[in-house]
């Protein structure tokens, strides 16, 4: 049961990610607006769309889960501070919030790993048998 536990939490937190990066990738100028209103470069757009497209993907996959994972968990925090740090919006409160919550859940991944239910579980015991028969 806790794998598939492990496995539905990965899709939840990878969903927002995934999707936001495809959001992000399709509407590139209002996004690139968005990050110059908040003091960013422009530029940094494309690593953005990286860190949420490949981040979301790997968690989601459990594909080198416990780095996705702490890139993920510090990029929520900054995202929090960066773009949700009027607390007098009680909607940006909420966000803030939000965000804080979902890099407690990456901290949770980034401690116990993706699980059996994932793909690197599936590399861990494929170079294990390498070993068993090589030796």
């Amino acid at each position: 049961m806790q794998n598939f536990t492990l496995l539905v939490g990965r899709l939840g937190l990878s969903l927002i990610f995934i999707l936001s990066g495809i959001s992000k990738a399709t509407a590139y100028q209002v996004t690139a607006k968005l990050l110059v209103a908040h003091g960013l470069p422009p530029g940094l757009l494309p690593l953005v769309i990286f860190a949420e497209l490949g981040g979301g993907l790997a968690v989601l996959c459990g594909l080198l889960t416990r780095w996705a994972a702490a890139g993920l968990f510090v990029y929520t925090l900054l995202a929090a501070v960066i773009f949700h740090n009027n607390f007098a919006d009680h909607a940006e409160w909420i966000n803030f919030m939000k965000n804080l919550a979902i890099a407690g859940g990456f901290l949770v991944l980034v401690v116990h790993g993706p699980g059996d239910l994932s793909l690197d579980a599936w590399r861990r015991r494929r170079r294990q048998r390498q070993k068993i028969f090589s030796a």
